[in-house]
């Protein structure tokens, strides 16, 4: 419902008709067309009040990374227990084929048989590998299951997040959320804390084994791989601070994109597709800057352990081999050790890949956390969701109801504390009539339509729909009551039908039927292949603007609601569509209320009662005639269209 909230006083317009997605209402484009939210940056959002205070004071330790994770698989611990006891059981196989093999060693030096020591290392081998396999597609399916969870949420947000929230977000980063980020963090909660955990473990064990062995040659391959932690531990803020950044740098990727796709035959018209490739190549650089600064740390990393096992590998091979023939050792005590140390090097590597993983994905869950802390409208109850589903005005708003559709008393509204929109407005728009709104752009009349619709509250006044107050009705109940034909009409991807029942998915043929003939769609269904049934393409690319409109008509109509919205129903059509139009809206009056808001004058002269909006103040109200006599403002809005008296309009 994009031109719901597309008043000039709003913070709208521009991008909502560029972009096409439902962070519209709140960017303005700056003399690039980039977006511009409150603070003044293009295209991100404020950090206000509480992110503000997360975004200062967030520990970015190894440890409360760590928890974190933890407490995001905290209905999965049964797959992680699992997952880590088969990988632990595994490792312990690992572990111990060592040992064998020192006794197979000792034993072939000493001339006795090594066939059964050798079918035993064999058999450990096959074990390791079964367990190992078995327990990382338990880790694997619990990543999925993880992420799953939180692309529910993710989508279930956004689809209720307060409308405020899009004034401040973007729709193609919010989008990136719901799918990059949580590709990322699936491979972190998959295989990052399980790999820490048996990394570690394993590692404990084959240190406890070499110390067993040697422990001489054991303090040497500590302080080699102390050497390699410390370099680790240096470079893991820098890979975070790199990673959150290429997460956003994708996410404004995804959202340029979407802007320039969601105009494009304004792009292609206005010869801008190299200008719009070359905006978003600079988000595309900067993602492969972030991601190259990320690599080269990792790049660091991952050579400095592979070194320190390999010199440490070396070290005990040299001093091991000297030692041995000191006698101090036996072969087979040297060749256990150098398969520990050379064992040693895949847990330690996972430990460490394991905590930069971690590190990465913290980025990546920061920006899922936002949008599930950004305030959502409330989730219905059984009964209202039953009821916005119900067909049918007589379930909704008896016939008998004398009450009307809706009040306005006294209400005020602005988007922000100094940019006040409505002040002060009181209208009503009484049972089965039709009631028109007019005025200059920017006068208020769309948010009128918002406050209906209950995507804002006042600031101060009463809503009162049927009678009853808003306050005491849920939102859902309010829109249970409306439908709305917004000046943008949305088409969706999907058939004609889809689109007609958008509202009323399990409507029956015979309400379709009225709604075609209602909107007058007749001839298209004629004309397209498969009538109904034919498919529309994205946005209904295959329809004019005027087909679009009226194809969003029906779908109001089919709900059957007590008060319909319209906003500037006539602007995509002709004259003779205009006045066919006219007559389809004065037969719905027989089925609801109808507020309508129309700067073409001829639509709305004939309406029951005519209100005129200046500054955010209704300042008159009355039918076409006597508003010509009395209202200097409705006078001038008519003069300029060349209206006089009650004679058709040329506008």
């Amino acid at each position: 419902m994009k031109a719901i909230v597309t008043d000039t006083n709003s913070p709208s317009d521009t991008d909502a008709d560029t972009s096409g997605g439902p962070h519209a209402p709140g960017a303005t484009p700056d003399a690039n067309g980039a977006p511009h939210t409150a603070d003044g940056a293009a295209g991100t959002a404020p950090r206000t009040g509480r992110h503000a205070r997360r975004a200062h004071g967030r520990d970015r330790s190894t440890r409360a990374a760590v928890a974190t994770m933890y407490r995001l698989t905290a209905a999965h611990r049964a797959s992680i227990v699992v997952a880590t006891v088969l990988t632990l059981g595994g490792s312990a196989l690992g572990l111990a084929q060592p040992l064998v093999a020192k006794q197979v060693v000792d034993a072939g030096a000493n001339g006795r048989a090594i066939w059964p020591l050798l079918m035993l290392l064999g058999g450990l081998f096959v074990l390791e590998a079964a367990t190992g396999a078995v327990g990382r597609f338990v880790l694997e399916r619990m990543g999925e299951g993880v992420v799953r969870g939180l692309r529910h949420s993710l989508v279930s947000r956004l689809l209720r997040l307060e409308m405020r929230e899009y004034q401040r977000h973007r729709s193609g980063d919010l989008i990136s959320r719901t799918t990059a980020d949580t590709t990322l963090l699936r491979e972190v909660v998959a295989q990052a804390l399980v790999d820490l955990v048996t990394g570690a473990l394993v590692a404990a064990g084959a240190i406890f084994l070499m110390l067993w062995i040697d422990p001489l040659l054991l303090i040497l391959v500590a302080l080699t791989v102390a050497t390699a932690a410390v370099v680790v531990a240096s470079l893991l803020r820098g890979i975070r601070a790199a990673s959150e950044h290429m997460q956003n740098s994708v996410g404004a990727i995804a959202a340029d994109l979407e802007r320039a796709i969601g105009a494009l035959p304004m792009v292609r018209v206005h010869r801008a597709e190299d200008r719009e490739a070359a905006r978003i190549g600079e988000r595309v650089d900067a993602a492969y800057d972030a991601g190259v600064r990320t690599a080269k740390l990792a790049s660091v990393m991952s050579p400095a352990v592979e070194l320190a096992v390999q010199g440490s590998f070396l070290l005990v091979l040299v001093i091991g081999g000297l030692r041995v023939n000191g006698s101090a050792n036996s072969l087979g005590d040297l060749v256990a050790f150098l398969l520990y140390a050379s064992y040693l090097v895949l847990p330690l590597s996972s430990v460490f890949r394991a905590v930069g993983l971690i590190q990465r994905g913290m980025g990546a869950y920061q920006r899922i956390e936002e949008v599930l802390e950004m305030p959502a409208e409330p989730r219905p109850g059984p009964a209202e969701a039953a009821g916005s589903t119900t067909t049918g005005v007589t379930a909704r708003h008896p016939v008998s109801t004398p009450a009307p559709a809706l009040v306005l008393q006294d209400v005020h509204f602005a988007y922000a504390p100094d940019r006040p929109v409505l002040r002060g407005v009181s209208l009503t728009v009484p049972h089965r009539q039709q009631v028109a709104l007019v005025g200059r752009s920017g006068a208020g009349k769309s948010t009128v339509f918002a406050l209906a619709a209950r995507f804002y509250e006042p600031d101060s006044g009463r809503l009162l729909f049927d009678g009853r107050p808003a306050v005491e009705l849920s939102r859902e109940q309010c829109r249970a009551r409306i439908a709305v034909v917004d000046q943008n009409t949305h088409v969706v991807q999907g058939t004609l039908w889809d689109n007609i029942t958008y509202a009323v998915p399990d409507a029956k043929e015979t309400d379709v039927r009225r709604v075609v003939e209602l909107a007058q769609l007749e001839e298209l269904v004629a004309r397209l292949p498969g009538g109904l049934a034919c498919p529309l393409g994205e946005r209904g690319g295959t329809l004019s603007a005027g087909e679009r409109q009226r194809v969003a008509l029906a779908r109001a109509l089919l709900a059957r609601p007590a008060l319909l919205l319209l906003d500037e129903p006539t602007s995509h059509l002709d004259a003779v569509n205009e006045r066919a139009l006219t007559t389809v809206m004065k037969g719905v009056t027989q089925e609801c209320s109808v507020l309508v808001i129309a700067h073409r004058l001829s639509t709305v002269q004939h309406a029951d009662k005519i209100v005129v909006m200046e500054d955010g103040r209704a300042v008159a109200c009355g039918h076409h005639q006597e508003l010509l006599s009395t209202s200097p403002a409705y006078r001038e809005l008519a003069s300029a269209q060349m209206i006089r008296g009650s004679g058709p309009g040329t506008g």
